[in-house]
């Protein structure tokens, strides 16, 4: 168990889970994009670690490049995506994978495809690592997952409470009273 702030939370997935997970997503889009060149999106803050240790994986031609998005304030969707910074990556007629740590409503996906302009691009998939079906709302449904999970909130491995916990190796559920 770990605190942070005034919550607790239990381990729910472990580093050794998290990491095998990661190697089996980033062999599934090598051998979908076996001869292609890809272009990453990561989404800011959280899918920084889960997109360094996915791209250890990849062995295609590829790119990287970031966007930060904000939709959270402590443990609950704010129900908007404000853009904080944008892409300077030219995208038209690429196949581009956008990286997330987690897929909850959908809103912060349906936000960037739309940003990305998508009608331009060749392909756009979405790869996260962890999603919870039971709060989707959204347009885009992952492609890709590593966990599906319930929900419930969860830190750890880039996932934040109050920007707290994003540096533990595994990720933990927030423990009910």
């Amino acid at each position: 168990m770990i605190q942070l702030n005034d919550k607790s939370f239990d381990v729910f997935i472990q580093e050794k889970e998290i990491l095998k997970e990661i190697s089996d997503l980033a062999n599934r889009i090598n051998t979908d994009y076996k001869g292609q060149e890809v272009t990453f999106i990561a989404i800011l803050n959280g899918a920084f670690m889960f997109a360094a240790d996915l791209l250890k994986s990849i062995t295609i031609p590829c790119e990287i490049s970031f966007v930060k998005v904000s939709s959270y304030h402590g443990t609950v969707s704010t129900g908007r995506v404000d853009e904080l910074i944008g892409l300077n990556t030219d995208l038209e007629n690429k196949h581009v994978i956008i990286l997330e740590d987690i897929v909850d409503t959908g809103i912060t996906i349906d936000k960037i495809i739309t940003l990305l302009g998508s009608e331009s691009l060749k392909s756009v998939k979405v790869c996260t690592l962890l999603y919870k079906p039971a709060s989707f709302l959204g347009k885009k449904a992952p492609d890709y997952v590593g966990f599906s999970i319930p929900n419930a909130f969860v830190v750890g491995y880039g996932l934040d409470y109050d920007e707290k916990g994003r540096n533990f190796r595994e990720i933990y559920q927030l423990k009910e009273d």
